[in-house]
């Protein structure tokens, strides 16, 4: 037998042999091996059910109109089933793994039937007419039933999906399951950024952050904002905004049409010209990260718009008006145009846009407040379209 096939014929047969008489006398309901452990005082089981089953077998009971206690978890959220089956979809048609995480649900423990082998092994037989209700997941479930009955049914119809079965009763305290649960931080997008597959912005911007000096070793690649005592100026959500903005004029677009290398190489040239002319960043540029004082990293969040992710989004829309998307070419006359502008905070083109005098200010140092709200970012790209005489 191939290395990787541990399980030797001679093996399952005793398995098999012990499992037959079960599987014939409860051949009309639901069957399942299943593995039970305890958890927070109950018993739990987990057990796999091939795509099919999932339909017929989970409920979800949420919540509707504005009383919590009509349901066992939150109200659905609109959209959410959409977008998971998009990403399904998405994997499959390209033929790149895709993974949904467990779904938890709980049944009263009488209504089904659990056969313990030993050893936390045991089956799971489920009567027909029972049915599982969702404490977690409701959203993956009425992703797979839709894609299930649709007509692209077989994409996942060889799939099998994770449950972990909570033997609970009570309603309340299945509310309560449903609250713990949720209460999971939600991740940062830099993060999110930096696990996604490298493809489209995703690709581009991991190049980017390691070939732009500007942001190589200045960057956070993990928390929402970039602490400056650790010489950090920029996340990786801030760049990845940049080069939405710099192909698309978008800061959302995912440029999943965007070739990584090529693209990667227009702009990783275009910010290293622009970053190195630019007078206000050049010498941010040319210092390494640890050679940088926490002082000067200090000093040019500060006082340059281009140490704040509003600044950066702004540079995208103007690279965009750079960009030769048949040539995949930033145009280098453009760019010094742009490096000279004046990006401190203290220019006229920023004033009364992204940058917001405070009369009473909680900080008598800080007599200003930046903003990033869309219309303050368009207005700002108006004002320094009109300084480069591209109005």
């Amino acid at each position: 037998m191939p290395e990787n096939n541990p399980l030797q014929p001679e093996v399952n047969q005793p398995l098999m042999g012990l499992l037959a008489p079960y599987f014939e006398k409860y051949y009309r309901e639901k069957c399942y091996l299943g593995l039970s452990f305890q958890q927070g005082k109950r018993t739990m089981i987990q057990i796999n059910v091939p795509a099919d089953d999932l339909p017929t077998l989970l409920q979800a009971k949420p919540s509707i109109g504005n009383d919590p206690d009509s349901g066992k978890n939150r109200p659905e959220v609109k959209g959410h089933a959409e977008e998971i089956k998009e990403y399904i979809l998405k994997r499959v048609e390209k033929g790149k793994p895709w993974v949904l995480g467990t779904l938890t649900a709980n049944v009263t423990p009488g209504k089904i039937n659990i056969i313990e082998l030993g050893r936390g092994i045991c089956l799971v037989v489920i009567p027909r007419g029972v049915k599982l209700d969702i404490t977690d997941g409701q959203h993956r479930k009425r992703a797979i039933h839709e894609l299930i009955e649709s007509t692209q049914g077989e994409l996942i119809g060889d799939n099998n999906f994770p449950i972990t079965l909570v033997l609970e009763e009570n309603f309340n305290q299945c509310q309560i399951d449903f609250k713990d649960m949720a209460q999971t931080r939600q991740l940062d997008k830099s993060l999110l950024l930096s696990f996604g597959e490298f493809e489209g912005r995703v690709g581009i911007t991991k190049t980017v952050l390691e070939r732009v000096p500007m942001f190589e070793g200045k960057t956070e690649k993990i928390k929402g904002s970039p602490e400056t005592k650790k010489r950090l100026i920029y996340t990786t959500n801030y760049i990845a905004k940049l080069v939405s903005c710099a192909f698309a004029d978008d800061p959302n677009n995912e440029l999943k049409d965007y070739d990584v290398e090529s693209s990667s190489e227009a702009l990783i040239s275009c910010l290293n010209q622009l970053f190195s002319e630019c007078s206000q960043t050049k010498h941010i540029f040319e210092t390494t990260a640890g050679e940088l004082t926490i002082e000067e990293v200090g000093a040019f969040k500060e006082e340059c718009i281009l140490g704040r992710s509003v600044g950066l989004e702004i540079l995208g829309h103007l690279l965009y008006c750079t960009y030769d998307k048949n040539r995949d070419y930033f145009e280098a006359e453009k760019i010094s145009k742009i490096a000279q502008l004046n990006w401190s905070k203290d220019s006229h083109i920023w004033e009364g846009n992204i940058v917001l005098s405070s009369p009473d200010p909680k900080n008598p140092g800080k007599s200003y407040r930046i903003t990033a709200s869309a219309s303050a970012v368009r207005m700002a790209i108006s004002m320094a379209k009109a300084n480069l005489g591209w109005m």
